[in-house]
């Protein structure tokens, strides 16, 4: 069986690889993009992209364009954006319950 793939959007590439380690127990495949054009290119040659997950310390504007650029390029996805309030440390967890809820145990086909 093939595992869903998740894209992870955060400022830094680094965090991302962090995050993917720290969740290294479900079954996902894992990727990450830093920037509009990373983001693009993901979303073209992954055309098994089951949900995106935007992080928290992206600039408002960097992350409005990349909602925008997501939904025009794939609108069948889903696009979590985590809370700033929470901060950096609590990436992994949002991520965690955001698979959890739409991608192993949701509705999805």
């Amino acid at each position: 069986m093939t595992k869903p793939v998740v894209l992870l959007v955060g400022k830094l590439p680094g965090v991302i690889g962090n995050i993917a380690r720290e969740l290294e127990d479900m079954p996902i495949r894992w990727l990450g993009a830093h920037d509009h054009g990373e983001v693009v290119r993901q979303l073209e040659i992954e055309p098994g992209i089951t949900c995106v997950v935007v992080g928290g310390s992206l600039d408002d504007n960097i992350r409005g364009d990349l909602v925008s650029v997501i939904a025009s390029v794939r609108p069948d996805l889903t696009i979590h954006v985590k809370d700033r309030a929470s901060g950096p440390a609590a990436m992994a967890d949002f991520v965690r319950r955001v698979v959890e809820a739409t991608v192993l145990h949701g509705d999805r086909p």
